[in-house]
């Protein structure tokens, strides 16, 4: 009887946010503060390594089966190896963005990106090891595109939740030039494969700049992000 006369408090009031809901910044930073803040430039180096590493599998797939000594394989109805491969890979990473952007909007983006770039680190290694296996080599090559192609969803919703919707499309813009950036790196993968006489060395090195963004994720951008749209 107390609490209808004395009327709704404001918690029945307000709307319940869920406990797991993904931090969002209630002020709009413009480009020039975006530019000028290290939160924006950590995310562009994380998506420049693993933008780098993506294109790199993309433009030495061919490569990669070659001298694996799979590429004339018949795999599937007669579908060689490549064939087969580069449909898996491209449905894969396209569901990539869906899904990874599903589960971040529950258990938030820097999680996300920690088990994906980890699921992709280890891809990277398997396939050096079991790579000239053409099913694994198929298999294998479908988890990168699949644990790289969510960079195109997170990174953007991870920019706008830190840098609020009003200049939206121009920070996702800006942050999006890391991928131009990337490209660059992406011929120094013939240069250490013609130097080392493989691939162990060039999968090696895109395993290891996976697992770094996994710790920079969760050590350094989640704790920068949160300072920063408390502040």
């Amino acid at each position: 009887m107390s609490q209808l006369l004395r009327g709704p408090t404001a918690a029945d009031v307000l709307p319940k946010i869920p406990s797991n809901a993904v931090a969002q910044s209630s002020r709009s930073f413009t480009p020039g503060q975006v530019l000028a803040s290290p939160v924006f430039w950590l995310m562009y180096v994380m998506f420049v390594a693993i933008s780098a590493s993506g294109l790199m599998a993309t433009a030495q797939l061919a490569p990669i089966a070659k001298d694996f000594g799979i590429d004339k394989t018949v795999l599937f109805l007669g579908a060689s190896l490549l064939n087969v491969a580069l449909i898996v890979d491209s449905v894969l990473n396209g569901l990539a963005r869906p899904f990874f952007g599903a589960v971040s909007d529950k258990i938030g983006r820097e999680a996300t990106m920690a088990i994906a770039f980890a699921i992709g680190a280890a891809s990277y290694g398997l396939l050096a090891q079991f790579g000239s296996s053409p099913w694994s080599f198929v298999l294998l090559g479908g988890l990168i595109f699949f644990t790289w192609g969510e960079i195109f969803s997170l990174f953007p919703s991870t920019c706008t939740d830190t840098f609020g919707p009003k200049y939206a499309t121009t920070n996702a813009a800006l942050l999006y030039t890391a991928k131009g950036t990337s490209a660059f790196l992406v011929p120094l993968a013939n240069v250490l494969k013609n130097g080392t006489g493989g691939w162990g060395a060039v999968f090696m090195i895109a395993a290891a700049a996976n697992l770094i963004v996994v710790a920079l994720a969760l050590f350094a951008l989640k704790p920068l992000r949160t300072r920063l749209m408390r502040g």
